[in-house]
């Protein structure tokens, strides 16, 4: 279930699809460990005590149960999928988020020191921290609590960042494959790093130590635009490029397997070529806002047709929790439209799609997850809407739509009962892990 791609800290339509239909696995723990109405309430829709814009529930051959959605699809094209409520009517189950940026070894100060901007907060308490993880006691305690942290909360898909220590960037591998989540890891590689220099590599022993972490490239992630400082600093050392972007475009980094973080600067042009190269966008509103590092315009993006999703960037983002980047990508929409950078804002419906199919289509996985389309992998959330402790009220008025955006804006991982990565249940976690 992981990949493993290398990156770089400073270098280096869903609209109008129509699912044919979706279906539970019928290998699933969940089709195994529930009878089928407590799954999905599988019965004519006459028989249902209620279901989401005439979604028909019914039963394959081996009894797992499956739906057809009607022509109307249900929060438009947000995620082609089905939702069905289990009994009594508080459950349903949603796609898997899908986190495009995050790093694991900042997990050991998140919700702390987001008190300077970006340059200064790297070389104050990001580089040091991350020179730590040359010991494999401190990196197997912080990536297993990341790991059990970000499921929990209902990412299933996660694009981490390690370190430039090779090894335990690999034991971040071996823990996430030993609970399950579908991730992408990559080794920092990163030569150049005065104002830390216990955490820079030479040119040479990147070169060969990113070699030995992965055999072939498979996958770029790295930062673009992400303050004015930054873009300052790009330019004074790479005079020769027109702008941010055909630096990594000129050295074959801009690719249709490139996923950039933050890009709040970048021009037309710029997204021109991303579009061109089949380049990918992290959007991180939180991180953005918290290191005072600037807002991106979602609907610039999308305008220019590239692939965008959502990600925590943990710990420049305080919340490992991909419901708070849903949250923070609605308000900085919100103030861009306040002070008339836009006309109209993002809606919930668009900001849930950047965390379900869109960050799929910008790691390249819409094929195999991404919502619950006929053929693909199960990734999946079973949101139990009256938990005991739950940090929102429902009423008899509530619709569906009212429950799922009281979820979106107020839930939280005491609302996250199950999740499920490729048909696997995940959490709660085993006695094993």
């Amino acid at each position: 279930m992981v990949t493993a791609p290398g990156n770089s800290r400073q270098q280096g339509d869903t609209e109008g699809r129509q699912p044919a239909g979706w279906q539970f696995p019928t290998a699933s723990a969940a089709a195994e460990r529930r009878e089928p109405h407590r799954v999905l309430q599988a019965c004519s829709p006459s028989q249902q005590p209620w279901t989401p814009r005439s979604v028909r529930l019914s039963h394959t051959s081996s009894g797992a149960p499956s739906c057809t959605p009607a022509p109307r699809r249900p929060w438009r094209s947000c995620t082609d999928t089905c939702w069905g409520w289990t009994r009594a009517g508080r459950e349903f189950f949603m796609p898997g988020m899908v986190d495009t940026h995050i790093h694991a070894p900042q997990y050991s100060f998140a919700g702390t020191r987001v008190d300077l901007p970006l340059l200064q907060w790297l070389t104050t308490y990001t580089f040091p921290t991350e020179a730590k993880y040359k010991d494999s006691d401190f990196a197997e305690e912080v990536y297993t609590r990341v790991v059990r942290r970000t499921l929990k909360n209902g990412t299933t898909t996660a694009c981490y960042f390690a370190t430039i220590h090779t090894d335990t960037s690999l034991l971040l591998a071996e823990i996430i494959d030993k609970f399950g989540q579908r991730a992408f890891v990559g080794k920092v590689c990163m030569d150049m790093n005065d104002s830390v220099p216990q955490y820079k590599e030479t040119t040479e022993d990147s070169v060969q130590e990113t070699e030995r972490f992965v055999q072939e490239l498979l996958e770029k992630k790295s930062h673009i635009s992400e303050n004015e400082e930054e873009l300052k600093l790009v330019e004074n050392m790479f005079p020769a490029y027109q702008n941010y972007t055909e630096l990594y475009d000129k050295n074959k980094l801009l690719t249709s397997k490139t996923v950039m973080a933050h890009a709040c600067y970048l021009s037309e042009e710029e997204l021109k070529l991303f579009s061109l190269r089949g380049a990918a966008i992290s959007h991180c509103p939180n991180s953005n806002f918290s290191l005072r590092s600037g807002v991106l315009n979602v609907q610039k993006v999308l305008k220019n047709n590239v692939k965008l999703g959502l990600g925590t960037d943990i710990a420049g983002g305080y919340s490992a929790s991909m419901l708070d980047a849903i949250r923070k990508a609605m308000m900085a929409s919100n103030g861009l439209q306040v002070n008339k950078v836009n006309e109209t804002g993002l809606t919930l419906e668009e900001a849930f799609q950047l965390a379900t199919l869109g960050g799929s289509q910008a790691l390249g996985l819409d094929d195999v997850i991404g919502n619950f389309e006929v053929g693909k992998e199960f990734d999946a959330l079973l949101i139990n809407t009256k938990a005991s402790d739950s940090p929102f009220d429902l009423f008899s008025a509530d619709n569906f739509e009212d429950t799922l955006q009281k979820f979106l804006y107020l839930g939280d991982d005491r609302n996250i009962s199950e999740v499920y990565v490729a048909g696997k249940q995940v959490v709660p976690f085993s006695s094993s892990v």
